[in-house]
C-alpha cells in the first residue's frame, strides 16, 4: 500500500469509519436501485412525455407553431449545458446530497410547470426542471457505480438502467397518452411529483450520506466553457429546427460552442481541480463508449419522434395505441440489456456485441423504411420495432457500464455527467437533423403537385418519415463501423483501485 497514492487507495483504506469492508456490500443495494431507476426513468421519460401533450397545451395557453419547440428545447439546453457541472458538484459536495436535492427541485419546477397560465411561465418552469435534472442524473449514474460492486451484480444493475435509460421515451410516450386523453395536459408535469415523492423517501432511507472533500474546489472556469459550449452546440442544433441549416445564426452557435468546447479541453490540462479529467475520457473503452452514447441517442430519436407521427397521423392510432405500439421493442431493449450485461459481455467483452447492436438497429430503421398507408401493426410494424429495441438494448447497457467502469471514486459523479451529455447531445443532433433532412424531403414530394390534395400530403408525409428512418441507420452505421474499431477485444479487467469497489 505504501506505493500507491492516496489519490488511488481505496476508501476502505482511507475512511475506515466511513466505508464499510469490501466484502460487505449494501445490504439493501436492490431496493436502492429500484429508487434510483424510479428517479432515472423520471428523467428520461420528461423528455418525451411533455410532446405527446403539446397539441393540448398549446391550445390550453394559446402559443404559436414556432414557440411551441421552446417546451422541449428549454429542457435540453438547461439538462445538455449543465450535466458536467452536476457530475462534479455530486463529486464535492455528496451524491446522497445532490440526489435528493435534485429530486425536491426536479418536482417543485414540475409542479409550477403544470400550473403554469402562460407559455413563458411554463418555459421557465421547463428550464428549470433541467437544470435539477442535470443535478439529479449524474448523482443517480454515479450511485449506481459505486453501490454495485460485484462483477456480475453490477452487470445485472446497470441492465437494469440502461433499460430504463433506453426505454424512457417509449414510457413517457404511453403515459403521456394516457394522462392527455383522461386527465389533462398538466399532469404531464404532475405526475413527477410522485415519481420524486417515491425517489426521494426511498433515497433518503437507504442511501448512506458521505462526507465533503474540503480539499477540492469547482473549477468556475471551466464550468463556464463548457457549459456555455454545450449551450451553444444544443441551441445551435436546435435553432435549425426553425432555420435552415445554411442560416448563419445556426452555424454561429455551433462553431461558438466548439471553440468553447477546445478552450474547456485546452484548460482541463491546467486547471488545479478539473472539471473534467483527462484521465476520465483517454480510456479507450470508455472512450468508445461515450460515442456509441452520442450515436445512439441521435439515431433513436429516428423511432420515437417520428414513427410516433406515423403512427397518429397517417394510420390514426390515437396516444394511448401509439404508446402501447411501442411495447414490444421496449421488451426488446429490456431483454437484451440484461443478457448483453450478464452473458455476453462478461463472456466475449463489448468488442463484437455493441456493434451487433448497432447492426440490428440499423436493420430495424431500413425494414421501418417500407411502412405505407396500408401497413398492419402485426406484420409490418411490429417486427422492426423488435428487432431495434433488441439492437438498442445490446449498445444502450453495455455502454453505459463501461463509459463509467474503472474511473476513480471521485471521478464517478463527473464520468456519469460526461454519459448523460453524450446522450443529451446526441439527441438534440438527432432532433434538428432529422426534424430538417424529414421537412426538406416533404417540401420536395410536394413541390409540383398539388398542396390541397390529401392524398398527396399523406404521400409527402411518407416520404418525410422514411428520409428520417434512411438517416437514423446511418448513424447506427457509424456506430457500429466507430465501436468495432474502438472497442478493445476480450473481456475488460477490473481495476481493483477503481470507482467500483467503493461502497456508498
Amino acid at each position: 500500500m505504501s506505493k500507491i497514492s492516496a489519490a488511488d487507495k481505496p476508501d476502505e483504506a482511507t475512511e475506515p469509519t466511513l466505508q464499510p469492508p469490501v466484502e460487505a456490500p449494501p445490504r439493501h443495494r436492490w431496493w436502492i436501485l429500484a429508487v434510483i431507476g424510479v428517479a432515472q426513468l423520471m428523467v428520461v421519460l420528461d423528455a418525451t412525455i411533455v410532446n405527446i401533450a403539446l397539441p393540448s397545451a398549446q391550445q390550453d395557453l394559446g402559443f404559436s407553431d414556432g414557440d411551441r419547440q421552446w417546451i422541449v428545447t428549454a429542457y435540453a439546453l438547461a439538462f445538455g449545458s449543465l450535466l458536467l457541472l452536476g457530475g462534479r458538484i455530486a463529486d464535492l459536495f455528496g451524491r446522497k446530497m445532490t440526489f435528493l436535492v435534485g429530486l425536491v427541485g426536479f418536482a417543485a419546477a414540475s409542479a409550477v410547470g403544470g400550473a403554469a397560465g402562460s407559455f413563458e411561465m411554463l418555459v421557465g418552469a421547463r428550464a428549470v426542471q433541467g437544470l435539477f435534472g442535470a443535478l439529479l442524473a449524474p448523482a443517480a449514474l454515479s450511485l449506481l457505480t459505486t453501490t454495485f460492486t460485484d462483477t456480475k451484480e453490477r452487470a445485472r444493475a446497470f441492465g437494469v438502467y440502461g433499460a430504463i435509460a433506453g426505454a424512457g421515451g417509449a414510457i413517457g410516450l404511453l403515459l403521456g397518452g394516457v394522462l392527455t386523453e383522461h386527465l389533462d395536459w398538466r399532469w404531464t408535469l404532475y405526475v413527477n411529483i410522485a415519481f420524486a415523492a417515491v425517489a426521494f423517501t426511498g433515497g433518503a432511507i437507504l442511501l448512506k450520506r458521505t462526507t465533503r472533500d474540503r480539499t477540492s474546489k469547482i473549477d468556475v472556469p471551466g464550468a463556464i466553457l463548457v457549459s456555455s459550449g454545450l449551450f451553444g452546440l444544443v441551441y445551435g442544433f436546435s435553432n435549425a429546427e426553425s432555420h435552415d441549416w445554411s442560416s448563419v445564426q445556426t452555424w454561429g452557435w455551433l462553431a461558438a460552442g466548439a471553440a468553447l468546447l477546445a478552450a474547456f479541453t485546452w484548460w482541463q490540462t491546467r486547471a488545479k481541480h478539473p472539471l473534467l479529467p483527462l484521465r476520465v475520457l483517454l480510456d479507450r473503452n470508455r472512450g468508445a463508449s461515450f460515442i456509441s452514447v452520442l450515436l445512439l441517442g441521435a439515431g433513436m430519436f429516428g423511432v420515437f419522434l417520428f414513427l410516433t407521427y406515423y403512427l397518429q397521423q397517417s394510420l390514426g392510432y390515437t396516444p394511448i395505441e401509439t404508446g402501447l405500439a411501442f411495447l414490444p421493442m421496449i421488451a426488446g431493449l429490456m431483454l437484451a440489456s440484461t443478457v448483453a450485461t450478464t452473458v455476453l459481455v462478461p463472456r466475449v467483452g463489448p468488442k463484437p456485441i455493441v456493434p451487433l447492436g448497432m447492426g440490428l438497429a440499423a436493420a430495424g430503421m431500413v425494414w421501418l423504411t417500407g411502412l405505407d398507408l396500408t401497413s398492419g401493426y402485426a406484420g409490418d410494424i411490429m417486427p422492426p420495432l423488435i428487432v431495434a429495441g433488441l439492437g438498442l438494448g445490446l449498445v444502450m447497457a453495455p455502454a453505459m457500464a463501461l463509459a463509467t467502469e474503472g474511473v476513480r471514486a471521485e471521478d464517478a459523479g463527473v464520468a456519469s455527467a460526461a454519459v448523460n451529455t453524450m446522450q443529451q447531445i446526441g439527441g438534440s443532433l438527432g432532433t434538428a437533423l432529422l426534424n430538417t433532412l424529414s421537412t426538406s424531403a416533404v417540401t420536395n414530394y410536394i413541390d409540383g403537385r398539388n398542396p390541397k390534395d390529401p392524398a398527396v400530403l399523406a404521400q409527402a408525409g411518407l416520404e418525410g418519415y422514411s428520409t428520417a428512418y434512411w438517416w437514423s441507420a446511418a448513424f447506427f452505421a457509424v456506430g457500429l463501423v466507430v465501436s468495432a474499431v474502438l472497442y478493445r477485444r476480450g473481456v475488460p479487467v477490473a481495476d481493483p483501485n477503481a470507482a467500483p469497489v467503493v461502497h456508498m
